[in-house]
C-alpha cells in the first residue's frame, strides 16, 4: 500500500530534470546562434581585433612602464598612423593602378572570348561561360542593395573596433566572465583551454600576416618582371586574398591571367608560373616556417570549414572561417587531450584520446 501512495512526480526529480533542462537550454542556444548570426559575427570581429591589438601590446606591457590601457591605446594609435602613412605614400599609385585594372579587365575578357572563338571547342566553352554569366547576373542585380548597407557595415565595424579595444585592455576579465557560467569542476579546465585557444589564434594571426606580406610582395615583383600592368595592385590583391585559405589565392589569380591574355598566351603562361611558384613557395616553405608553432589544421577540415561557414554566415563567414576554425580546433584538442594544439598534433594524441574515451564509456 505504501508503494501506491507514492507521489507519481517523484521520478521527475534529480538527473532526469537536469537532462531535460540541459536539452531545452541547448536547443534555445542553437536557436539564438542561428537567429543572431550578425551579432555573433560582430562579437567575433571584436575578439579578432582584440587578439591583434593585445598581441602587439604585449611587448609594451612587458618591457615598458605602460599599463594595459595605455599600451593598447598606444598600439591602436600606431596602427592607425601606419595605415594613414601607407595610404599617403602608396594610396595614389594603388588607386591609379586599380582604376587601370578596372578598365582593362573588360577588354581582357573580350580578348579571351575572341580567342576562344578561334578554337575548335571554343564555342562550347563560350556558351558555358555565358550561362555562368547569366546566373551571376542575379548577384550583380543585388549590388545596389549591398551598397545601401555600407553605412550599416561602417557602423558595425566601428562598434567591433571599440569593443575590441575594450576586450584587449582586460581580456582576463571577460574570459573569467564566461568561465563563471560553468560548474566549478570545469572552470579551471575551460580557463586553460580558452587561454590556449587565444594563444593559438594570436600565433596564427602573426604567421598569417607575415605570409600575406611575403606572398603579396613576391607576386607583385614576379608579375612586374613578367611585364604585367598594375603589378602592384595585383600583388596587393594576392596578399589580401591569402587571408582566406584555398578560395582566396585561386580567385586572386583570375585578374592577372586575364590581363596576361591581352598580351598573348606566352604572357599568360609566365603569369601562371609566377602565381603557381609563389603558391608552392608559400605552402611548402613560408607557411610551415612562420606557423610552425601552430597546429597544422588538415586541408580537408579547412576546405569544409570555408564551405560550412560560408553557408551559415555568407561572405563574412568566408572571411572568419579560418580564425573560427583555429579556435574550435584548438579547444577540441585541448579539452579532449589536455595538451595544446601543436603538442597534440605532434604526438597524435587527439584521435587516440577520443577513441579511448569512447571505449571507457
Amino acid at each position: 500500500m505504501a508503494r501506491d501512495n507514492e507521489n507519481p512526480t517523484d521520478g521527475l526529480t534529480g538527473g532526469f530534470v537536469q537532462r531535460v533542462l540541459f536539452i531545452i537550454v541547448a536547443a534555445f542556444a542553437a536557436f539564438l546562434i542561428f537567429k543572431l548570426t550578425g551579432l555573433w559575427l560582430l562579437i567575433f570581429g571584436a575578439v579578432v581585433i582584440a587578439t591583434v591589438l593585445r598581441a602587439l601590446a604585449e611587448p609594451l606591457i612587458k618591457y615598458t612602464p605602460l599599463n594595459d590601457t595605455w599600451a593598447v591605446l598606444s598600439v591602436l594609435v600606431a596602427v592607425l598612423a601606419f595605415l594613414a602613412l601607407t595610404i599617403s605614400l602608396f594610396g595614389l599609385q594603388i588607386a591609379d593602378q586599380a582604376h587601370i585594372l578596372s578598365t582593362q579587365l573588360p577588354a581582357a575578357w573580350a580578348a579571351v572570348q575572341a580567342k576562344l572563338e578561334t578554337l575548335p571547342i571554343g564555342a562550347q566553352i563560350k556558351d558555358q561561360i555565358d550561362q555562368l554569366g547569366h546566373q551571376a547576373g542575379g548577384v550583380v542585380s543585388k549590388l545596389p542593395l549591398v551598397a545601401g548597407n555600407v553605412l550599416s557595415s561602417v557602423a558595425n565595424t566601428f562598434v567591433a573596433l571599440v569593443a575590441g579595444v575594450i576586450l584587449a585592455i582586460n581580456p582576463a576579465r571577460y574570459r573569467d566572465g564566461v568561465v563563471f557560467l560553468l560548474p566549478d569542476r570545469h572552470k579551471d579546465k575551460m580557463r586553460e583551454a580558452m587561454n590556449t585557444a587565444g594563444g593559438a589564434l594570436r600565433l596564427w594571426f602573426i604567421g598569417q600576416f607575415i605570409s600575406m606580406v611575403l606572398v603579396g610582395t613576391l607576386t607583385g615583383i614576379g608579375l612586374s618582371i613578367v611585364g604585367l600592368p598594375s603589378a602592384v595592385t595585383l600583388g596587393l590583391l594576392s596578399g589580401v586574398a591569402q587571408f582566406v585559405p584555398l578560395v582566396g589565392p585561386v580567385a586572386a589569380t583570375a585578374p592577372g591571367l586575364l590581363l596576361g591574355a591581352m598580351s598573348g598566351w606566352q604572357t599568360v603562361l609566365w603569369a601562371l608560373i609566377v602565381y603557381t611558384g609563389v603558391s608552392q613557395l608559400e605552402s611548402n616553405f613560408i607557411t610551415p616556417m612562420v606557423q610552425r608553432r601552430v597546429a597544422d589544421i588538415p586541408i580537408v577540415i579547412t576546405l569544409f570549414a570555408v564551405i560550412g561557414f560560408a553557408g551559415l554566415m555568407g561572405p563574412m563567414g568566408v572571411l572568419f572561417a579560418m580564425p573560427l576554425t583555429v579556435i574550435i580546433y584548438t579547444l577540441i584538442r585541448k579539452l579532449y587531450t589536455g595538451a595544446d594544439a601543436r603538442e597534440a598534433h605532434r604526438k597524435g594524441l587527439f584521435l587516440t584520446a577520443f577513441l579511448k574515451r569512447k571505449k571507457d564509456k
